[in-house]
C-alpha cells in the first residue's frame, strides 16, 4: 500500500492532547487511583495494565490526600517506578484539596469523567456491582488509558465570577418557581386579577399590588386612593417608579369580584403572599449579583467588549464567561461549542444517514447561558434575527424553532471567543459574512454565523 491519506484537525488536534497527556502519565510513572468520598478515601495503587500494587481505606476527607501520597510514594518507588501521577474523578469540591496538595508536592493530577468510572464497572467483570476500592482501581485504569483529563483551577476574578454565577443561577431558579407559583394560585383562587394587565407577571404596577396583599377582600377594604398610595410605597422596591393607574383600577376592580374556588381562598392567598416576598427578594438578590458580576468584567477589563454585541447584555456575557473561565486555555472558536454541548453530533454508518443532533455533552451551565443570551439577540440583533429567520425558513431542511435558536446560540460562543481573546469589537459585517475574515488561521473559526 501507499501512503497513507492526509491528517485532518481533528486528527492533529487529538494526537496532541494525547501527546500532552503522555507527558505527565508517565510510563514510568505508578498510577494512583482515589475515590472520593465525604468521610472516608479509597486509593489503589496500580501499574499501567491495572494491576493492583497495593490498596488501603483512610478515614478522612478530601484533605487526608496528604496521607495517601506519604502512603504510596514509598511503595511506587519500591516497585521500581520513578514517581505517581494522581487521579480521582471530579466530585464536587472533593477534587480541588487534591489538585492543591498534590502540585504542593510537584505531582500531577488528572481526573477521569464519571460516566466513564460508571461504564468500567460492567467491563471489568460483565456485571454492575460496585465498591470504593473497584472505583479506585477503575479510575486507575482509565488514567493508564490516557482516558483523562487535566483540571483546569479557577484563580483570581475567574473564580469569583464562577461562584458569583452559580449564586445568580440559584437566584433564578428560586424567582421563577416563585414567580410560576403565585400565577398557579391566582390562577386558583383569585383568577380575576389576572386578567388587570396583558402580562400580569411583567407589569410592576401589578406585582407592586401583590405586594400590598394578595388577598382581595384586603384591596376591597381599602378606598381606591388608599390602594394607590399603598402600591406607590411599594413600588420601588420592584425598580418601578411611575404607578399604572389602569392596571391598578383593573385589579381593585377586581378584588370585588375574585372568581376562583371560595374554600380556599384564604389559604392559597396567604401562600400566594409568601411567595411574593421570595420572588421580590431573589429578584434584589439577583441585581446584587449581577453588579458584582459587572465589577469582575470591569476588572477583567471586559466590560466594553462585552457590551459590544446589540441585544446582548454584559451580564449575559458574563454568565458566559463564568463557565468557560479563561479564554486564553482554548486554542479554538470551535471548543466552546463543544464544551457547551452544542455542537452537532453525526449519526451515520454506511448507507444509513440518521437524523443529527447537538452533543449535549460539556457544561450544561454554559449551554444555558447561552440558550438565555439568544432570547434577547433574536429580538435585538438584526444579524441574528435575519440569521433565524433563514434557517426557520429555508426550502431545503428548514430548522425548527428549537434548533435554529442552538444554532444561534453556538454561532454566539463562536463569535463571543473571537471577541475576547482578540480584544475586538463584536462586527455585525463580520458577523453576517459580509466583510473579510479577522484572520485564515485555521484554528481560528470565523464569526460569521
Amino acid at each position: 500500500m501507499s501512503g497513507g491519506g492526509k491528517l485532518t484537525r481533528g486528527d492533529r488536534r487529538r494526537n496532541e492532547r494525547l501527546g500532552r497527556l503522555r507527558s505527565i502519565v508517565r510510563r514510568d510513572f505508578a498510577v494512583l487511583g482515589v475515590d472520593l468520598a465525604s468521610g472516608k478515601q479509597a486509593a489503589a495503587l496500580c501499574d499501567h495494565d491495572s494491576r493492583v500494587l497495593a490498596r488501603r481505606m483512610f478515614t478522612g476527607d478530601a484533605w487526608i490526600i496528604e496521607d495517601i501520597l506519604e502512603w504510596a510514594t514509598p511503595i511506587a518507588a519500591q516497585a521500581g517506578f520513578a514517581g505517581i501521577v494522581l487521579g480521582c474523578e471530579p466530585t464536587g469540591h472533593r477534587w480541588k484539596p487534591l489538585l492543591d496538595r498534590a502540585r504542593a508536592r510537584g505531582i500531577e493530577l488528572v481526573c477521569v469523567n464519571p460516566m466513564l468510572v460508571n461504564r468500567g464497572r460492567e467491563e471489568e467483570d460483565f456485571t454492575r456491582d460496585r465498591s470504593d476500592f473497584k472505583d479506585a482501581t477503575i479510575i486507575a485504569k482509565r488514567i493508564a488509558e490516557l482516558r483523562c483529563y487535566v483540571p483546569y483551577q479557577l484563580e483570581g476574578h475567574w473564580s469569583r465570577l464562577r461562584h458569583l454565577a452559580a449564586r445568580r443561577d440559584d437566584q433564578l431558579v428560586t424567582a421563577t418557581a416563585a414567580r410560576q407559583c403565585v400565577r398557579d394560585l391566582l390562577e386558583c383562587a383569585w383568577p380575576a386579577v389576572l386578567r388587570a394587565a396583558v402580562e400580569p407577571m411583567e407589569a410592576l404596577s401589578w406585582r407592586a399590588a401583590m405586594s400590598v396583599s394578595t388577598d382581595p377582600g384586603v384591596i376591597a377594604g381599602m378606598s381606591y386612593e388608599a390602594f394607590a398610595d399603598a402600591v406607590a410605597a411599594e413600588l420601588g422596591r420592584w425598580g418601578g417608579t411611575r404607578r399604572n393607574h389602569r392596571v391598578l383600577r383593573a385589579i381593585h376592580a377586581a378584588a370585588a369580584d375574585p372568581g376562583g374556588i371560595p374554600a380556599e381562598r384564604a389559604a392559597a392567598c396567604e401562600r400566594a403572599g409568601f411567595m411574593v416576598d421570595d420572588w421580590q427578594r431573589a429578584l434584589g438578590e439577583i441585581e446584587r449579583v449581577e453588579t458584582r458580576m459587572l465589577t469582575c468584567l470591569d476588572a477583567l477589563e471586559l466590560t466594553e467588549l462585552a457590551a459590544s454585541i446589540p441585544g446582548v447584555s454584559p451580564v449575559g456575557v458574563a454568565a458566559i464567561l463564568a463557565q468557560t473561565g479563561d479564554p486564553a486555555r482554548y486554542d479554538s472558536a470551535r471548543t466552546w461549542v463543544k464544551h457547551a454541548g452544542l455542537c452537532p453530533r453525526d449519526n451515520e454508518s454506511g448507507t444509513f444517514a440518521g437524523t443529527t443532533t447537538i452533543s449535549r455533552r460539556g457544561r450544561p451551565a454554559l449551554r444555558t447561558a447561552a440558550w438565555r443570551a439568544v432570547w434577547g439577540a433574536l429580538r435585538h440583533n438584526r444579524v441574528y434575527r435575519a440569521r433565524y429567520e433563514h434557517l426557520t425558513g429555508r426550502s431545503h431542511h428548514p430548522l425548527r424553532d428549537g434548533q435554529a435558536r442552538a444554532a444561534i446560540a453556538a454561532a454566539l460562543l463562536r463569535q463571543l471567543f473571537i471577541v475576547i481573546t482578540r480584544r475586538v469589537a463584536w462586527d455585525p459585517d463580520i458577523a453576517s459574512g459580509h466583510a473579510p475574515q479577522l484572520s485564515t488561521n485555521p484554528l481560528v473559526a470565523p464569526m460569521a454565523a
